[in-house]
């Protein structure tokens, strides 16, 4: 188990640490594209895959999130922005692909 952020007293430390969280991440992510699978099942038609106010609400819910930890916000936004595209195309080609 690799120490917290506040305990390192060494760059291996650090790194085990960015590394440990790392793979986190991708698991998070792994069950967040499990969601996009399951909305790409459940939408009843192709066209309401992309939908901008969703995408507005949960991009502006992780800027303020981050703003409320003291995290870079616009740019926590911008990788929001990027993950929730990546999510619109991969629920597109799992939509297809349901339907085939």
């Amino acid at each position: 188990m690799p120490k917290m952020p506040e305990d390192c007293t060494s760059m291996a430390e650090v790194r085990e640490g960015v590394d440990a969280t790392d793979r986190e991440l991708v698991a998070l992510l792994d069950r967040r594209f499990g969601y996009m699978r399951a909305a790409a099942r459940i939408k009843p038609s192709r066209d309401v895959v992309r939908d901008e106010a969703r995408k507005a609400a949960v991009i502006a819910a992780a800027r303020a999130d981050a703003g409320v930890r003291g995290l870079p916000a616009e740019e926590i936004a911008a990788i929001w922005e990027t993950l929730v595209e990546a999510s619109i195309a991969y629920e597109l080609v799992e939509w297809d692909q349901l339907r085939d």
